[in-house]
């Protein structure tokens, strides 16, 4: 399934369908070009967002909830109004501890997230 916002410059985020990804999580790619991608990920209580690493750049902000965030070897609770910063090829994970709503920028934009 191919997404087919790309370089939209106004988002209706109730016309975007949303896509499980995991138990308790689901997320919208709300907009990108080549060299940048807006995700927003929205966690149930519980849910979590399984060590990893990419490439890309990230940088996250906590539109609602509350998350355990482990970034490398260093693991902090961030709230509402929080962001945070992940390098390129970092483990990082997440554990909601609250139900809510993290916004996801990458750059480059995931391919992996269009092309499957």
């Amino acid at each position: 399934m191919e997404n087919t916002q790309l370089a939209t410059l106004f988002v209706d985020d109730e016309s975007l369908p949303w896509e499980q990804v995991a138990e308790g999580v689901k997320r919208k790619i709300m907009t990108y070009d080549a060299n940048l991608m807006m995700v927003k990920v929205a966690f149930e209580t519980g849910g979590i967002g399984a060590a990893h690493s990419h490439y890309h750049t990230q940088m996250s902000y906590v539109a609602s909830g509350a998350f355990s965030i482990m970034i490398g070897d260093e693991t902090r609770i961030v709230r509402t109004g929080d962001a945070y910063y992940i390098p390129p090829n970092v483990w990082h994970g997440a554990v909601c501890e609250e139900a809510g709503v993290l916004v996801d920028i990458f750059t480059p934009m995931r391919e992996d997230f269009v092309n499957y």
